[in-house]
């Protein structure tokens, strides 16, 4: 047991003290960053915080991200349940098959398919639009969201829908109002997933984006690094607070995470 607590003791510290020193050089000076990059900020200069939250861009940037990523995580969480409704209760032919399919979705990243996935966009004309972003974001997280659903659903008891069909309820009515509400946990560690996924998500934007009117966060620091260069205390504010939304909602889902994930390895 020792040497587990010190496992995770380190990763804490490899994960949690990086993320610690961009929020404290934010609210340091230029200067003192570049007399000590470790010491704690003296004075504290919020003015860099207030600086970026008083910027009409940021708040741009932040819509943007807010909008791709609910969209994105609506739609994988949607149509991701729904596959894995099929896959979990229907018995036909092919079904482990198209089930091998999606999986398989998982071990292909995004940047092997950011040719043919630009030549796709722009046929169907959704460069520059947030929704070339979003639906793209949406397909690839659906690999994961039906691997974790499925198990969960499979492990409905049969004789509760037989039940609910016997009462009069159709497929679709044991669907949303029964197996839906019975997998609370698995689909909130799936659309945290897919959300967190499209909120930090840089390259697929990079590559629908031309106007910056339709940056994403990423995007954002991005720019503000090239704009600001010699500024490093206003642009680690800036990315302090472009990771502290996802990093919130990371917060509130934790404990839906630990439990959808147990139950994905049940099933």
């Amino acid at each position: 047991m020792p040497v587990t607590y010190l496992a995770c003791i380190v990763i804490l510290g490899i994960t949690v003290v990086p993320l610690l020193y961009v929020f404290l050089d934010g609210a340091r000076s230029t200067a003192q960053i570049s007399n000590s990059s470790t010491a704690l900020p003296n004075p504290w200069v919020w003015s860099n915080y207030g600086t970026i939250l008083s910027s009409a861009s940021f708040w741009q940037f932040l819509g943007n991200s807010a909008l791709i990523a609910g969209v994105a995580t609506a739609l994988a969480v949607g149509l991701g349940s729904m596959v894995a409704f099929a896959l979990s209760r229907y018995a036909f032919r092919g079904r482990e098959v198209v089930y091998t399919l999606f999986i398989t979705g998982i071990l292909f990243p995004i940047g092997i398919a950011a040719l043919p996935l630009f030549l796709q966009l722009q046929l169907l004309g959704l460069l520059d639009n947030q929704f070339g972003v979003a639906l793209p974001e949406a397909a690839f997280s659906l690999p994961i969201t039906i691997l974790i659903l499925r198990p969960f659903m499979r492990a409905v008891p049969v004789e509760l829908e037989d039940a609910a069909l016997v009462d009069g309820a159709s497929r679709l009515r044991f669907f949303v109002q029964l197996m839906l509400p019975m997998c609370k946990p698995a689909l909130i560690t799936v659309g945290l997933l897919a959300f967190v996924t499209s909120w930090n998500q840089f390259l697929l934007p990079l590559l629908v984006f031309t106007t910056q009117s339709h940056f994403t966060l990423p995007l954002g620091v991005s720019t503000y690094q090239s704009t600001y260069s010699s500024n490093t205390a206003l642009i680690l504010a800036f990315t302090a607070l472009a990771a502290l939304p996802a990093l919130a909602v990371f917060v509130w889902a934790e404990r839906y995470l630990v439990a959808g994930a147990a139950g994905a390895v049940k099933g």
